[in-house]
């Protein structure tokens, strides 16, 4: 079995979730329900599943009812980055929870659903992971893998795993799944205030130090209301 690179992983879970209004009028949504559990309870799941041992969770948008649901969990351990007074977005919020942090961690969006390939996706990361030439290793899927999404893509990646973005007006191969494995070395002489990871992704890409892997699983994009229902049964099916 393969050694995890990390112990913890971030859960990006302090969004405004728009896109999932009406659900997320009043509650957040990482506590929207599919198949029968809150979101943010399948990616912490996969956590423990995994062997991650610490999950440190963002919160901001209606953060008692989340913070609260999470404490209620034993496993993984939770810890807590409180975006109350100001959500930071996604590269914001990895600087403002990375004394909580160990070098390296995994990354997860809160609203993330997937189904491994032949391998645990965290496994994957963690034996592709060399710390000497990667800020991050992004977790992406080929269309083919992807479930409810219709956009075009994000990344394109060559023989060797490092990865270019998708030009305009183009289609891209991959997708970011929201998952990835993170040097903090990506975070440094980071901006202040909020600001969105592609701004640490972009220079990494100049320096040849952003990478990606291929996942063999399935995702799922749960993004707005009518992607749940579809997602439920393909959950149920198992593929």
């Amino acid at each position: 079995m393969t050694a995890l690179a990390s112990d913890t992983a971030m859960v990006l879970a302090a969004g405004l979730g728009k896109r999932m209004r009406p659900l997320t009028a009043s509650q957040p949504k990482p506590l929207v329900r599919v198949a029968g559990k809150a979101l943010v309870d399948h990616v912490l799941d996969r956590l423990a599943e995994s062997g991650i041992e610490t999950a440190v969770v963002n919160v901001h948008y209606l953060a008692d009812a989340l913070e609260a649901h999470v404490l209620e969990r034993k496993s993984p351990k939770i810890l807590i980055s409180d975006e109350r007074e100001m959500l930071m977005e996604t590269g914001g919020g990895m600087v403002k929870a990375q004394d909580l942090l160990p070098d390296p961690f995994f990354s997860v969006n809160s609203d993330n659903l997937w189904l491994d390939g032949p391998k645990d996706a965290f496994a994957d990361l963690s034996a592709l992971w060399d710390a000497e030439q990667m800020d991050a290793l992004l977790l992406l899927v080929p269309h083919k893998g992807a479930s409810n999404f219709s956009g075009k893509g994000d990344f394109h990646m060559d023989a060797h795993g490092k990865v270019r973005r998708r030009r305009s007006g183009r289609i891209a191969p991959y997708i970011f799944t929201g998952i990835q494995l993170v040097s903090k070395r990506l975070l440094r002489d980071a901006p202040e205030g909020p600001f969105s990871i592609n701004l640490l992704w972009d220079r990494a890409i100049e320096e040849e130090r952003l990478f990606g892997l291929a996942f063999t699983g399935r995702w799922f994009e749960v993004g707005t209301p009518q992607a749940i229902h579809p997602t439920e049964l393909a959950l149920v099916d198992g593929c």
